[in-house]
């Protein structure tokens, strides 16, 4: 403990110990004053008063720190930075669960690609390192902001647009800063052909792996360039706006591009993070005839970029972390309800043609045709299996009833014979005509209501907000378009008419 923390201690305890013996002698002659008339009332002062001393020794205490210990006193040493524990531990279980969610995948190649992302996240998770992206258009002079903060040259100063063609990266050291510092300099956006649609894909990518953003301009944000910002900004990127190519505006023109720049960005950037810098200033012609080649201005880009690094560096390397693990599991999760969808889509296929043969065969009324053919428990077990959730036979008739219902209630039934009737009557014999236009309307019917089933069980058996006739309605008007009507026409002659036609034919040989 410092001398002088030791010498405050000893006079506040003297000065303590000798009001507490002032106290006691004054208390005890006040107790015997009041004691004989109102003894209760004595034994709570002198309770009140010894609670009172307390907490006047325990508050000068702990003001002094004896209660808690100092971290370089602790462990003899300064700490090494570590990310916040509450967000570390969201981020591992995040990655735990995408691992048990990877398993469902059946496709390997996609399998093993989420897997080692994973990894490269854990990776992250224990090196700690801070990562600085640089992103912008190729002309706005990203790697030469890059030159300048590390020092030294490390690509084509001035070079065309298109020059940086991956993204490469550098370290970087600031004072008061113990974490690793990565710069990445990444290749530019708005670049033409398909050599430059695919390597803004990698800026991007880059971009939305960053713990930090330097977004470089040399002029008012484009809306192309506002549009990319935007949406950084809104999947929680930590971004500065870096005005770069300063020295080629006068100074009240600077300060106007910068009030604009602040002004377009001020809902998600903050004024003191647009900054303004020069990173290769153009050569200046001396008298004589020489030129001289000033120095890059990127002091005010430096001191914000340190005060960022050092105030929020522990939270930025944390909330990109949980950032990336909780984009990793939204994508195994989509590729999983992609998977499940086909395998359901399927399902659906394979009993809207069972359907469509069983009535074809054997004709019912339309009430029967709906109960039996256009909503069938079978299938509504076997999506409902699909997406993990265990159904028996009776509870599948249930749902199916329901549905049945609807689609009954709503007009479904009706509107489904009629477009069938409409789309079949230049294809089918009139002989199996009736037989024709009942089978292809319980597949059609099928198709409505499995569909229907795959977004309930999609949504955790939940019809939504709008319930089960929106569903329904929904389905019914996408199976409604033109060109999915001749897709389905064209399956239906195939797979229903052509079958009754030849049966229809055999009989009449037979009967001949």
């Amino acid at each position: 403990m410092p001398l002088s923390r030791l010498l405050t201690l000893i006079i506040g305890l003297s000065i303590i110990l000798g009001l507490v013996l002032w106290l006691v002698n004054s208390l005890y002659l006040l107790y015997l004053q009041i004691s004989f008339t109102a003894p209760l009332l004595a034994n709570l002062l002198l309770l009140l008063l010894i609670v009172l001393i307390g907490a006047l020794i325990f508050a000068f205490v702990y003001y002094l720190g004896l209660f808690r210990r100092s971290p370089s006193t602790a462990s003899g040493r300064r700490r090494e930075p570590k990310v916040p524990e509450e967000k570390t531990e969201a981020a591992s279980e995040s990655l735990k669960a995408i691992r048990q969610q990877v398993k469902q995948i059946q496709d390997e190649v996609a399998q093993q690609a989420l897997l080692n992302r994973s990894r490269e996240i854990e990776a992250n998770l224990s090196r700690g390192e801070l990562m600085v992206v640089v992103f912008g258009t190729g002309s706005a002079g990203k790697t030469s902001l890059v030159n300048a903060l590390i020092g030294r040259m490390i690509g084509q100063v001035g070079a065309p647009m298109g020059t940086t063609e991956v993204g490469e990266t550098y370290r970087l050291k600031f004072k008061g800063i113990n974490r690793q510092i990565l710069i990445t300099d990444t290749p530019g956006i708005l670049e033409a052909g398909v050599v430059g649609t695919q390597r803004e894909q990698l800026a991007r990518q880059l971009a939305t792996e960053a713990d930090l953003l330097l977004f470089v301009v040399d002029n008012d944000l484009r809306q192309s360039e506002y549009e990319p910002l935007l949406r950084l900004a809104e999947i929680g990127k930590r971004s500065l706006l870096v005005l770069n190519k300063t020295d080629l505006y006068a100074d009240n023109d600077k300060e106007t591009i910068l009030a604009r720049l602040r002004q377009r960005t001020r809902r998600f950037i903050a004024a003191v993070d647009v900054v303004a810098i020069a990173a290769n200033p153009q050569s200046v012609m001396l008298e004589k005839g020489e030129l001289l080649q000033p120095e890059p201005e990127i002091m005010p880009l430096i001191r914000r970029l340190a005060a960022v690094l050092r105030a929020e560096g522990e939270d930025l390397v944390a909330d990109n972390i949980l950032l990336q693990s909780q984009r990793l599991g939204e994508e195994a999760r989509s590729l999983i309800d992609s998977q499940r969808r086909r395998q359901a889509e399927k399902v659906v296929e394979r009993f809207q043609w069972i359907g469509a043969g069983v009535i074809a065969v054997t004709p019912l009324p339309v009430v029967d045709l709906l109960a039996t053919a256009a909503v069938n428990a079978q299938m509504v077990v076997e999506i409902g299996r699909i997406y993990g959730c265990e159904l028996n036979l009776e509870r599948g008739r249930e749902l199916a009833l329901s549905l049945g219902k609807t689609l009954a209630s709503l007009g479904i039934v009706k509107g489904a014979v009629q477009l069938m009737a409409t789309a079949l009557q230049l294809n089918v014999a009139t002989y199996v005509a009736g037989k024709a236009i009942q089978g292809a309307t319980a597949a059609y019917l099928t198709r409505i209501a499995g569909r229907s089933f795959i977004e309930y069980f999609r949504h955790d058996q939940d019809w939504g907000d709008g319930g089960i006739t929106e569903v329904v309605q929904r389905q019914f008007q996408l199976s409604r378009r033109d060109e999915f009507i001749k897709d389905f026409i064209q399956q239906a002659i195939a797979r229903v008419v052509q079958p009754l036609t030849a049966n229809s034919e055999v009989e009449k040989e037979r009967e001949w």
